[in-house]
């Protein structure tokens, strides 16, 4: 792969009418103010990321997560064109200059597929269908459909989302640009080959939108069928802001909701350090009185830490990122003493805060509320000659095409419909459709 092909302002949808801006955005910038200022970004600040919302203390949610993110994959794309242009100078005028506008913006668009309650909201719409009510419609669904729907993925969903088109006087909707739409996405091939790790990048619905994205790229093909490319290497950099910020701020918020000791937080965040900064770390937080901004001061130093060691790891590995055979993430590739402490961190991560009460709790209800959902609408838009499934399809907005001629056509309807939702969104038509919540009379 190379540069100059990798690197393409070519809108999604509207190829044929590029027109010449007179204005000072970049069209890569123009990507990030669309995600800004589009209802689905907005709907993130309701979208649980681990912590239930919040109550009196202010965790993150889906949209804080995404801002942080794209802050730090700004900065991962400001070095990492630094160092490339050290190495390859004749590159300068080319769109290059631009890796921070794209994975910035990229970085925004990355959770936007996610159902509400977290991870368990992915969680229970795949098992629905692998281990609930959804199996009855196994044998009515093509092999390649029931595989996208029991490995159901937020970041498939997400370029879904992105590509979606609605007709009008010319086809539009998002109209991203190749490079960013190609930068999201982390698992570049379709859901047979998710595996036991139900990963994959889109669903059959989307697969020929991908294969034009990249061969538009000049992304390398590694096999036809079932599709698979190696990666847009700026999903690398996508990957290493959303695994730095993840890590550092669910032990942040963690100590804000005590879970996790001030002690154990320092100790997990002063580990990344060599000796030598130590001293200087320690007479800064002596300065620092107040305890959360101390851990707020040793968070930022690590990611700044971060920061560098992966933009290291992306110039040494550039060869092997654009030839296709790098293997696994940036974090994977770091240092000695920074990795060593990123895996104790996802550890105690693992056992103390994934597994906490508060987490389990919103979990646990998520997975019911979001299996209820499904099973009824499922119910109502293969069913619509039913009273009570014209109530519910009455429900659902007229963006999503509950009369599509195919089951799995209407089995994405429901699924668009229920992943688009906020948290306080479906726990309300929950109760609604339950009969505990009625509207005021």
């Amino acid at each position: 792969m190379n540069w100059k092909d990798l690197i393409s302002a070519k809108r999604f949808g509207l190829e044929e009418f590029h027109q010449v801006r007179e204005e000072n955005r970049s069209e890569f910038q123009r990507d990030y103010d669309r995600l800004v200022f589009s209802a689905p970004f907005r709907r993130l600040q309701n979208k649980t990321q681990v912590f239930p919302l919040p109550g009196s203390v202010f965790v993150h949610n889906r949209l804080t997560h995404s801002l942080e993110v794209s802050c730090v994959g700004r900065s991962l794309g400001n070095d990492v064109i630094k160092g490339i242009l050290l190495k390859r100078p004749e590159l300068k005028d080319s769109f290059l200059q631009e890796i921070n506008s794209i994975v910035s913006a990229a970085c925004l668009a990355h959770d936007l597929g996610n159902p509400p309650f977290g991870h368990s909201g992915e969680k229970a719409i795949s098992t629905y269908f692998s281990e609930g009510k959804g199996l009855k419609l196994k044998d009515k669904l093509e092999a390649n459909e029931w595989e996208d729907i029991i490995h159901f993925e937020g970041n498939a969903n997400a370029f879904r989302l992105l590509t979606h088109q609605f007709e009008g006087r010319r086809k539009g909707g998002f109209a991203m640009t190749y490079s960013t739409l190609a930068s999201i996405v982390k698992y570049p091939y379709s859901s047979r080959l998710a595996g036991n790790k139900s990963k994959f990048g889109f669903f059959i619905t989307e697969e020929e939108d991908f294969k034009r994205i990249a061969t538009e790229l000049g992304m390398i093909c590694l096999n036809e069928a079932p599709l698979r490319f190696a990666r847009h290497p700026l999903v690398y950099l996508v990957e290493a802001a959303d695994d730095i910020c993840y890590q550092m701020m669910d032990i942040e918020d963690a100590h804000k909701l005590k879970i996790l000791t001030t002690e154990e937080t320092k100790g997990l965040l002063l580990e990344y350090f060599a000796e030598n900064r130590l001293p200087h770390i320690n007479e800064t937080l002596k300065i620092v009185s107040d305890i959360n901004e101390q851990i707020a001061y040793l968070r930022s130093s690590v990611i700044g830490l971060l920061i560098k060691e992966c933009t290291r790891v992306f110039l040494d590995n550039e060869e092997a990122i654009l030839a296709g055979t790098f293997e696994g993430t940036l974090i994977k590739h770091l240092s000695d003493k920074p990795k060593k402490a990123y895996e104790h961190c996802a550890e105690v991560s693992m056992e103390k805060i994934y597994r906490s009460g508060e987490v389990l709790d919103i979990e646990l209800a998520g997975f019911h509320v979001i299996s209820t959902l499904i099973d009824l609408l499922i119910d109502a838009v293969t069913s619509p000659d039913k009273a009570y499934s014209q109530l519910l399809i009455n429900r659902m907005s007229n963006q999503y095409n509950v009369n599509a001629p195919t089951l799995y056509g209407k089995v994405q309807a429901v699924l668009d419909y229920i992943s688009g939702m906020t948290d306080v969104y479906a726990l309300d038509l929950y109760r609604k459709i339950k009969g505990n919540s009625l509207p005021a009379v």
